[in-house]
């Protein structure tokens, strides 16, 4: 199966790819694990990336592509693949439709965890840090027993400043005006499929696999 997964910030995508991708049998590759392989090992196109991250620019189109194209080639993808975080634009998608086009491959499904910027606000902005061991808790999913302090250390817990709400609502701003395009032009030929990403991890994770199925078989 050669499968894209898209959805806003706070969908649930890093936790849902890992599951997916487990049943599947095939690698979870995701933009940030590239990144960081990319820069840690001194790779040409990390220390490109490396640049613009340090300068707190975004890292160019090209760079990205270039990364992601070497990371397909590995032997682990040549059965299938579920990608996370690429495509992120009609122009990502396209040129990912060519690498895999001169491969004589194409694209099985797209799966978009839907889920409304509501939601993504309460599940984000009740994140807290803890700032001794870094254990993430929830106002409202996971509270600890003390408010404002770790149960597992003791540590003081604050919120980080990417999950505040104006900051989240930006994300889902770009998101939305980046990603929009992206779901029509996947729509258009015919390889979007949504699931509601709402509710417990494990019932999203059933419906997404039971929408997969009959690409996987």
């Amino acid at each position: 199966m050669r499968l894209v997964l898209v959805g806003p910030p706070g969908a649930g995508k890093g936790t849902q790819a890992q599951f997916i991708a487990s049943h599947f049998a095939v690698p979870k590759i995701s933009t940030g694990d590239i990144f960081r392989a990319n820069v840690s090992q001194g790779t040409p196109l990390g220390l490109e990336a490396r640049k613009f991250m340090d300068a707190g620019d975004l890292v160019p189109d090209e760079v990205t592509i270039g990364m992601v194209q070497d990371r397909l080639r590995e032997d682990d993808a040549a059965e299938g693949f579920l990608l996370d975080g690429f495509p992120r634009n009609v122009h990502q998608a396209e040129v990912l439709d060519e690498l895999l086009d001169r491969q004589g491959l194409r694209l099985d499904v797209v799966l978009e965890l839907v889920v409304d910027d509501e939601e993504v606000v309460r599940r984000l902005s009740g994140r807290r840090t803890c700032r001794q061991c870094g254990h993430v808790w929830h106002l409202d999913f996971d509270p600890p027993t003390r408010e404002g302090h770790c149960d597992r250390c003791g540590g003081e817990l604050f919120q980080r400043d990417d999950d505040r709400e104006d900051t989240i609502r930006h994300r889902l701003e770009v998101y939305a005006e980046q990603t929009s395009p992206l779901i029509g032009y996947y729509g258009d030929l015919g390889l979007l499929r949504g699931v509601d990403a709402t509710g417990p991890v494990e019932d999203v994770t059933e419906r997404a696999i039971a929408a997969l199925h009959r690409f996987g078989d």
